[in-house]
């Protein structure tokens, strides 16, 4: 049976599965990004926006949305949850929960935030949620297709001359 276990900041969620997850994982992993959204700081848009990341391991990193009054210095939820993944040692994700207030639509990760789940690959899954718990799986690709990514840095590339 899953189960979710908190230490501090970190979370695991017990998955009998390795890639594919089970629903019961599914929705703990839309809870834990739920109550992510409880800490956002968005005093300027007032739309919360939280995240959870679930690791190889079944490790969860929880990250919300936290604004600026120099609005571009601002960070999304999902960032935050992949910085704090990223810099305990993660690089590797299974997927990752998105939840905000909003009620009759599926949140969903704006362009940068599509970017920055690409830099860890196409294999994680993204789940996009509304309040109720209800969701919508979708792939990195399918998010952001024909995407650029680190490994398009070590193909071949032609230099000419001036």
């Amino acid at each position: 049976m899953d189960q979710v276990k908190s230490s501090g900041t970190v979370t695991h969620i017990n998955d009998q599965g390795s890639r594919h997850l089970s629903q019961e994982a599914i929705e703990k992993l839309i809870q834990q990004s739920q109550e992510a959204k409880q800490h956002a700081y968005c005093p300027y848009s007032k739309f919360r926006v939280g995240a959870a990341l679930l690791t190889m391991d079944n490790t969860v990193f929880r990250g919300c949305n936290v604004e600026n009054a120099c609005y571009n210095l601002g960070v999304c939820a999902e960032r935050n949850a992949i910085s704090k993944a990223v810099s305990e040692g993660y690089r590797s994700f299974k997927a990752i929960a998105i939840a905000s207030d909003l009620k009759d639509q599926f949140i969903s990760p704006c362009g940068g935030c599509r970017q920055f789940i690409r830099e860890f690959g196409l294999n994680c899954d993204v789940y996009l949620s509304k309040p109720d718990g209800s969701h919508r799986k979708m792939t990195v690709d399918e998010l952001l297709p024909v995407s650029f990514g680190p490994e398009e840095l070590d193909m071949k590339k032609v230099f000419s001359s001036p």
